[in-house]
């Protein structure tokens, strides 16, 4: 089965940081003289990717999609087995664990925060979560490309596992007395359990979890977006880490 790219700086990034299989790539007619796509077109070649351009009215179907007159068709991403990255030989591992989040958007989105702050993988659900698609891709900026993507069978198996695995387990709860910058993200394996849009972090998972935090509101409104509370749980970790490097020095 093939799966779609759309755009050109997804594209890019799919031909230098993928190793995933690009049957084709097809172009909208005209477009050749931006630079982006005479990139993509010099990427193809060395690569020996077949490459078409088509008419306009070729991409009636896809406009949608914001395609900007490219798009590559793929293999699906790969995913990593998790008993394949709990043996990787790594300290200090940082992961984030998707809880039933359904827009596509927002897993896309999460992950390229994660990426941003140098995670090492996004754990997701077979059931009750959004799929990796072509908009999961598209919202990432092609970053799904970067880090180990892992989907499992049962989250609550997975969190006694990565606890078996010298793994802290952090979770969003916005009735939590402790805020996010509370905890000391630096020198330990972690991994931040960020629940649906409607209902949070289900209440199996905040049994297992060892911390649960929350963001401070000043403003007496319901909460983030789930990708923005995301991003700010994420880089509280990359201030730490950079904080703590100071320190040493």
């Amino acid at each position: 089965m093939e799966n779609y790219v759309f755009g050109r700086n997804n594209v890019i990034e799919l031909l230098q940081n993928s190793n995933r299989t690009v049957s084709k790539i097809i172009i909208a007619d005209g477009s050749q003289n931006n630079s982006k796509v005479n990139l993509i077109i010099q990427l193809a070649k060395q690569n020996g990717i077949l490459f078409q351009i088509l008419p306009k009215e070729k991409f009636t179907k896809f406009n949608s999609y914001s395609h900007q007159g490219v798009i590559a068709y793929v293999s699906p991403v790969k995913f990593v087995d998790l008993y394949e990255f709990l043996n990787i030989d790594k300290n200090n591992k940082k992961v984030i664990i998707l809880d039933g989040i359904e827009d596509p958007h927002n897993v896309g989105s999460i992950i390229r925060s994660a990426v941003c702050a140098g995670f090492d993988a996004v754990i997701f659900p077979s059931r009750r979560n959004a799929v990796i698609n072509s908009t999961v891709e598209k919202s990432s900026a092609g970053a799904v490309n970067r880090l180990d993507l892992i989907m499992v069978n049962s989250l609550a198996a997975t969190i006694d596992k990565l606890k078996d695995n010298n793994f802290w387990i952090i979770a969003t709860d916005i009735h939590s007395k402790d805020n996010y910058y509370d905890i000391d993200y630096c020198n330990m394996n972690f991994a931040i359990i960020m629940g649906s849009e409607n209902s949070g972090v289900s209440a199996t998972l905040l049994k297992k979890s060892d911390f649960r935090i929350k963001i401070p509101m000043l403003a007496d409104f319901n909460s983030l977006n789930v990708a923005n509370a995301a991003a700010v749980v994420i880089f509280e970790s990359v201030k730490q880490t950079l904080q703590n490097r100071k320190d040493v020095v």
